[in-house]
């Protein structure tokens, strides 16, 4: 093979990797990522810092999805939703994704490195949570809430990349977001009902029914809402962030108004483009109330 068709191939491997994790949907976790950072320094951060914390959350959600990707191939072929996604199709090879997986692991640890002490030595823990979620649903229904915690991990971790330290007041972030995650994880569980019924997997709509577990994700998203005045209160924020609280409460309102016990074909817009506009628009209204209170 030539070298212009090896580096075509290899090009093509890569934009269909990307296509495959979905490395749009960074946008779920990175704002969040951001409001830590943005609380940790009580104002803007260094422009290095949110370089590497940037860098460090794509390598991060890389490294997890590409790994959740190889790991589930076998049942991916199985679902009919799945199945035409690039493994199962052999689109990818099993060996080009493993190498895909340890080379964004090496980028969050090098990005780590960059940022203090803590970060870097706390990064292989965090590659063993991202790594566990894919092997949970084969024994749980708290899946959905380890994945919850894998996302929920960002703001955490973008305070210590800019304080070296933990601060209890963060994981009331941490814990917001494990809970919003995990409430929207469990209405996209919801068209898998039948398939995870038959292969014996675990999820709350798969254990309980659709219309208790739309109750159950309800209920965390209302819990989430609570954290976050909570968090806004203990951080000294004004109304600027109690703003984007009830816009985030809206939308989450809105979100399970859309998703029926009798129909789920307004599903997929609920979880992409709402949960989307959520961390953008929480980033945006507390970023200007931090920012503001800094000057």
């Amino acid at each position: 093979m030539s070298t212009v068709a090896s580096k075509s191939s290899l090009f093509r491997n890569i934009a269909t990797t990307l296509e495959m994790i979905k490395i749009e949907h960074s946008v779920f976790a990175l704002p969040f990522a951001l409001i830590g950072a943005l609380l940790a320094a009580r104002g803007w951060p260094a422009g290095p810092q949110i370089f590497w914390i940037v860098v460090a959350m794509v390598g991060a959600r890389s490294a997890a999805m590409s790994f959740n990707r190889l790991i589930d191939r076998h049942i991916d072929a199985r679902n009919p939703r799945t199945a035409g996604r690039a493994l199962p199709k052999g689109l990818l090879s099993a060996r080009f994704v493993t190498a895909f997986a340890l080379l964004s692991s090496a980028v969050l640890v090098f990005a780590a490195y960059q940022l203090n002490p803590l970060a870097f030595r706390l990064s292989p823990v965090a590659l063993a949570v991202l790594f566990v979620y894919s092997y949970t649903k084969r024994f749980t229904i708290l899946s959905h809430l380890v994945l919850g915690f894998c996302l929920g991990m960002a703001p955490a971790a973008a305070w210590i990349a800019i304080r070296g330290t933990l601060s209890p007041s963060i994981l009331l972030l941490t814990a917001a977001v494990t809970l919003w995650t995990a409430g929207f994880d469990i209405l996209y569980a919801c068209q898998d009902i039948d398939f995870d019924r038959r292969t014996g997997l675990h999820s709350v709509p798969q254990r309980w029914g659709i219309a208790r577990a739309l109750q159950v994700s309800a209920a965390m998203h209302g819990l989430m809402v609570v954290l976050l005045i909570g968090l806004a209160r203990a951080e000294q924020l004004g109304w600027i962030s109690l703003l984007g609280v009830a816009v985030t409460a809206a939308l989450l309102v809105y979100e399970h108004r859309l998703v029926k016990p009798f129909d789920l074909s307004r599903l997929n817009a609920a979880f992409f483009s709402i949960n989307g506009w959520i961390g953008i628009l929480l980033m945006l209204f507390w970023g200007v109330d931090i920012v503001s209170r800094s000057g």
